[in-house]
């Protein structure tokens, strides 16, 4: 009854949160702008010269939502231009592959296929009732995630341009517009033009989200006082109990006003609520712009944000003009001081490890990111549940709601410029994308940077051109600008130049197994990230193709459809093993979990490694279809391994297990070592590690216990020694060592198997070979039995070389 009670109470607070950050933009001042709107498509760009905002459209939409959700725009074929990079040509003439390019049965493999695809201009438009009670308002027409040039009209009158892939755009109406009817005209192109932050971008590839047109969040016009609070930000002081509040005013172009500004705070998502007192200051504004800085003292008692305890508090800063304009902003913030100490992380000064997955803005109902934010939580929440705490959006940056969501829900989160400048583009070679990056990062910091989960940022993905001289550039730019984050250069593979200035890395190198030999737990990282003296964040850790779960085709609801599954469900069944697809679905993730769960133990027994980027907890369906998640593209499970186990080895707290091999005869000892990764909220004290070893029907055939001992925030904490004489195992036998920590979630476990050092001599009534020579065939003729071992003789598929790890990504389409 408790725990309901509880979890209803934490349900009421996150209730009350959610109403009070959105009624900010619904307090009897705004105008809901969702809904049919008249449309029509301008592929030949003749709207602007033909004047179409001073006309009706023809067509109608739905918004906020895509054109292809409104299925407009052109049909898919082989000449459709899509955005984004085709690895592998061989689709558009291989032969064995005709039948997949024709009209009817037409199957794309590089990524789902959309209902519709359009890439161009095209024009919206509704009327809107003016209240005369707006009369000497400032009016604001606000689109939240337009895609991604916007031109607004309102009647025959332009309002202005722009564009962005990471913020809602704002445009402010004339001052003397009348009450009454208006129509108001956008002009959306999602073409790539003069800045081209690269087609492979996750911002607007087809890869992933895709290329798509419209508006899909919030939509609205918006009437407030021409004084008015142009922005907040929080710099929280944990040493001195302080946060400083800088804000920008506003009162109009050669406008001068002058008042009293009170600030205050307060928790809203705490057992108990934590008051801040009010201050109050006066404000002058000058030719239409104010600045101050303002020191508020947070009392005696302040609560921190973590993973651990995300507690948040909401600024109000409330404006009253000497002439009787009002205004009032809230500002959602946390406590918290993500920096870099040495080559560690620190959340409010204790060490922190961030496991993290890569989001490639994966939506496959509608092609574009969840604008609300109980979707949002339910990723960080999935995610959480798999002992992760962090997440990398790989160059795109999400909507507010996500900044909203991992506040509440306790997550890092490194979201980035919306660039892949590779492919098409590039930064440093005095393109337009160099100043853009600067632009986009700006607005991101303006419209996000006080949600306390944002804790890292990047320029974007792996880019090309003179990238140490603009990312070292660019680093310091920031590293000057905004403490409150860390910042490095871009996110890369292990072939990419180092920017000396990062304030932690994030890059291959240091990842992957070496399963060419046996497998193994004693190896680690530490020789490749010796060179460096910030903290260590493997990029893309994993990559491991799982084969595709046919069962999950039925979810695709949406605009988008699994052609890429259909096709190889049907090449499956052209080779007369579809009846085997689920065989290999579990096969293949079983062996993918193990790699993942020896990969993940391998960084976290790595000294000074300070976190991986998983590449990623969830399916990826572009660059030819990339099963690497041991989740679904819709984050459900597939089957092969829950998220109570994958927690086991990617958690706060990790036992781990140091063996040379994992095959032994029975002639041997299994001898093992056991450290601890711990990364939790505190030092556990007179921790106790029991550990135990069983066979395959649960027998317990060894068990034991450590000398209790407190474990520090730390990784590479010795716990003591495991032997066990294997000379008790006459048969062959998969065993199973689980090492514990007594009163806690905390447990891991490994297999292992023993077989006999001597096996029994077997007359085997075939002949053994590995080509077909002149004793194979004459055995043959000679209705014998003949073994022929073809493995290293195949010729097709040659270029696949197989050990014990699964294929990186996807070979047949990557």
């Amino acid at each position: 009854m408790q725990i309901k009670v509880l979890l209803f109470t934490k349900w009421i607070a996150t209730a009350i949160c959610f109403i009070a950050i959105f009624s900010t933009n619904a307090v009897g001042q705004s105008i809901s702008l969702k809904g049919k709107w008249r449309f029509k498509i301008d592929a030949a760009d003749e709207g602007v010269k033909g004047k179409w905002y001073a006309t009706s459209l023809p067509e109608t939409i739905n918004l906020p939502g895509s054109m292809a959700e409104n299925l407009k725009g052109d049909d898919i074929t082989l000449k459709t231009k899509w955005t984004g990079s085709i690895y592998d040509s061989s689709y558009f003439y291989h032969p064995r592959l005709e039948k997949y390019r024709k009209p009817g049965n037409l199957k794309i493999p590089f990524w789902l296929t959309p209902a519709k695809h359009y890439t161009g201009a095209a024009w919206y438009q509704k009327d809107v009732e003016i209240p005369a009670k707006w009369k000497g308002k400032r009016v604001v027409l606000s689109l939240e995630y337009p895609h991604s040039e916007t031109r607004v009209w309102i009647d025959d009158i332009e309002i202005g341009t722009q564009f962005t892939f990471v913020v809602a755009q704002n445009f402010e109406l004339p001052a003397n517009l009348k009450p009454g009817k208006h129509t108001i005209t956008l002009l959306i192109d999602n073409r790539i033009k003069a800045i081209n932050v690269g087609q492979d971008s996750h911002s607007l590839t087809d890869h992933t989200q895709g290329n798509w047109n419209g508006v899909v969040g919030k939509m609205f016009l918006k009437a407030g006082s021409p004084v008015y609070f142009e922005d907040i930000q929080v710099y929280p002081d944990l040493k001195k109990k302080s946060a400083i509040v800088k804000i920008e005013l506003n009162a109009g172009t050669g406008v001068s006003s002058s008042g009293k500004i009170t600030l205050s705070a307060k928790t809203f998502n705490t057992k108990d609520i934590v008051n801040v007192n009010p201050i109050t200051v006066p404000y002058q504004i000058k030719n239409g712009k104010g600045t101050l800085e303002i020191n508020l003292p947070m009392g005696g008692k302040i609560v921190t944000w973590d993973e651990f305890d995300p507690a948040l508090y909401r600024l109000t800063a409330s404006l009253v003009a000497r002439d009787g304009k009002k205004d009032s902003k809230q500002v959602q913030f946390g406590m918290r001081e993500f920096k870099a100490v040495g080559r560690s992380f620190e959340i409010n000064g204790r060490p922190v490890f961030l496991r993290g997955t890569v989001n490639n803005c994966e939506f496959p109902l509608t092609g574009y990111p969840s604008m609300d934010v109980p979707a949002w939580e339910r990723i960080f929440k999935i995610s959480k549940a798999h002992g992760l705490n962090h997440m990398r959006f790989h160059s795109w940056c999400p909507p507010e709601a996500a900044f909203i969501a991992a506040d509440l829900t306790g997550f890092y989160l490194q979201p980035e410029g919306p660039s892949w400048a590779n492919h098409g583009s590039s930064i440093g070679d005095g393109k337009p994308i160099d100043q853009f990056i600067y632009d986009e990062t700006n607005r991101m910091t303006k419209n996000y940077g006080n949600y306390a989960s944002f804790c890292m940022m990047a320029y974007g993905n792996e880019p090309r051109g003179r990238q140490v001289e603009y990312l070292t550039k660019f680093n310091n730019y920031w590293k000057a600008k905004d403490s409150r984050r860390l910042y490095t250069g871009a996110s890369v593979g292990g072939s990419w130049p180092v920017i000396p200035n990062n304030e932690f890395m994030v890059r291959a190198g240091a990842r992957g197994l070496d399963w060419g030999k046996k497998p193994e737990s004693i190896s680690t990282y530490a020789k490749q990230i010796e060179q460096f003296t910030v903290p260590f964040v493997a990029h893309e850790m994993g990559q491991y193709c799982a084969f595709p779960n046919f069962e999950e085709m039925k979810k695709y609801t949406g605009v988008y459809k699994a052609k890429n599954f259909e096709m190889f469900q049907e090449d499956l069944s052209d080779h007369d093993m579809a009846d085997q697809a689920k065989d290999f679905l579990m096969a293949s993730g079983k062996l993918q979990a193990l790699c993942y769960k020896n990969e993940i133990e391998k960084a976290l027994r790595t000294p000074n490694y300070n976190g991986y980027q998983l590449l990623s907890l969830n399916d990826y369906p572009g660059q030819g279809t990339a099963l690497v998640g041991v989740l679904d593209a819709f984050w459900d499970e597939k089957g092969y391994i829950t998220a109570k186990e994958f927690k086991r080895f990617s958690n706060n707290t990790v036992p781990l297990l140091k063996v040379p091999k994992f095959i032994y005869t029975n002639n041997e000892t299994f001898a093992a070592i056991i450290e601890v990764a711990h990364f939790g909220k505190a030092p556990l004290t007179n921790a106790k590690f029991l550990w135990a070893i069983k066979d395959e029907s649960g027998a317990v055939l060894a068990n034991g216990n450590f000398i209790q001992k407190s474990v520090p925030v730390a990784n590479g904490i010795n716990i003591g020694a495991i032997s066990f004489n294997l000379n008790a195992i006459q048969k062959a036998a998969k065993l199973n060592v689980v090492v514990t920590i007594e009163g806690t979630e905390f447990a891991n476990d490994w297999n292992f198997w023993v077989y006999p050092a001597r096996l029994p001599k077997v007359n085997t009534s075939f002949y053994y070979t590995d080509q077909l020579d002149e004793k194979a065939k004459k055995i043959l003729d000679e209705g014998g039995n003949v073994f022929l071992n073809a493995a290293g003789k195949v010729i097709k598929g040659k270029e696949v070389v197989q050990t014990f790890l699964p294929v990186f990504w996807n070979t047949s389409w990557f």
